[in-house]
């Protein structure tokens, strides 16, 4: 028998939950419903998910994960994020049991940004993030049709829609155009 949402406190209890309980994340022993996006927000999730996905195929370079991942960030008090679209390298994919949530941050993070996101949230979730490991953060702002670019140690990359995503660090060989992810205006 699975807790009541409201005893949810750690990581194994939000794995174990009833599926009925929606999609939530666990913030330092808190749980925190997740509403549901509107469908741009899901379209570029879902563009951008389908390019890592389309160019990691064969190359063995690691995986993509949807929203619906989880990646335990800290234990006791355990904090549990989903970032929209994320990426594990095949090295740290090697470590992993895809039967729970991941362990760690991926390696590549990509938060689609909301109406309802302020700008003290969006700021928690990456230091969650670059603290266990996290390479690159992407935060896309469907609204401005952008992309920025945060690594742990270099300040923020703006990159505007005629621009090109490159991780070549991370994803050799692989660039996507800004504007593809965005849906036409």
């Amino acid at each position: 028998m699975s807790p009541p949402a409201s005893s949810i406190t750690t990581a194994d209890e939000l794995l174990n939950a009833p599926p009925d309980l929606g999609r939530c994340e666990l913030v330092r022993g808190e749980l925190f419903m997740v509403a549901p996006e509107s469908g741009r927000h899901g379209a570029v999730a879902l563009k951008i998910g389908h390019a890592l996905l389309s160019f990691l195929e064969g190359r063995g370079l690691g995986e993509v994960f949807d929203s619906s991942t989880g990646f335990v960030i800290s234990r006791d008090p355990d904090t549990v994020r989903a970032p929209d679209v994320s990426f594990l390298s095949s090295e740290r994919l090697k470590q992993q049991d895809l039967d729970a949530f991941l362990e760690g941050a991926p390696d590549l993070a990509v938060e689609v940004l909301s109406p309802s996101n302020t700008e003290a949230e969006l700021r928690e979730r990456m230091t969650d993030f670059f603290a266990v490991g996290c390479r690159v953060l992407w935060v896309v702002d469907p609204l401005r049709r952008s992309i920025v670019i945060h690594r742990p140690d270099a300040g923020p990359v703006i990159l505007a829609e005629n621009d090109t995503i490159a991780e070549e660090d991370l994803l050799p060989g692989f660039s996507l155009v800004v504007k593809e992810v965005f849906p036409p205006a």
